[in-house]
Formats: C-alpha cells, sequence, structure tokens
C-alpha cells in the first residue's frame, strides 16, 4: 500500500493454533485470506467470505456463523493482532453503499472485529475502495 507504511500478504501466516507436548508438531496450521503489516508486525487480518451476509440490521449477528467469529478470535490471539475484519460481498438486499456494515469491540480486550461488504462486480478502484474499508479507525 504506496505510501502507508503498510504492505499486503494475501494467503500469509501459517501459525499453529496447537503444538504437540510430546512431539512438538504443530497441529491445526492456520491460513489468513490478508495480512496487513506495519514495520514487519501484523496489525490488522481480514478473512474474506463468500457468502451474504443478512440485510436485516434488527439482527446484530447479521447472520455471520459462530464458526467465522472463533476462527477471527483465534487469529488475534495468534498473530496478536487488535484488528480483524470479516469482508463479505456487497449485495442489492444491503442498505447504503458497500464498505462497514458492524463494529464490535472484543470483550475483555482492546481491540475490534469489523463486519465489512465490498462490491466484488466492481473491479473499478477494488484497491481503494479494499483501502477505505479497511483504514484503521477506532469508532
Amino acid at each position: 500500500m504506496v505510501g502507508t507504511g503498510l504492505t499486503v500478504t494475501l494467503q500469509g501466516g501459517g501459525l499453529f493454533c496447537l503444538t504437540d507436548v510430546e512431539t512438538e508438531q504443530g497441529l491445526f496450521q492456520t491460513r489468513p485470506d490478508i495480512l496487513i503489516r506495519e514495520g514487519g508486525r501484523v496489525v490488522h487480518i481480514i478473512d474474506t467470505k463468500w457468502k451474504r451476509i443478512a440485510a436485516n440490521v434488527a439482527d446484530p449477528k447479521r447472520g455471520i456463523s459462530q464458526a467465522d467469529v472463533y476462527q477471527m478470535m483465534a487469529y488475534g490471539r495468534l498473530y496478536s493482532v487488535p484488528r480483524l475484519t470479516l469482508l463479505f460481498p456487497h449485495h442489492a438486499d444491503l442498505k447504503g453503499a458497500e464498505g462497514r456494515q458492524a463494529l464490535h469491540r472484543i470483550t475483555g480486550e482492546d481491540g475490534w472485529l469489523t463486519v465489512a461488504t465490498v462490491n466484488v462486480a466492481d473491479g473499478k478502484y477494488i484497491s481503494d475502495r479494499l483501502f477505505d474499508i479497511v483504514k484503521f479507525y477506532k469508532t
């Protein structure tokens, strides 16, 4: 990301969730979709989902699966990252434009899980639009 001091790695990471005590073998390797680094340190993890989030904003979970949230919590802990984003395709049933759909504080931590969407059918300026979606913000 030119001029930001950030670098992006796709399908990076590779840390293991567990290590066997006897063999020291790593088990359950992680592979986050997108790692954003600043000065070599991972500062943001984005995981893309190819399913539709619910348009009903009255549903605080927006149809996001518990397994997806657990996966992001594991990434946050393993990589010591305060910024996590679940990125979904934007669709016509969602009110408003692509971008942040929900922001959640991670309980008991100084971290955030963002739910965002991007219109994947429109490839124009996609990198700029993605950068706008994952900017570092606290509120």
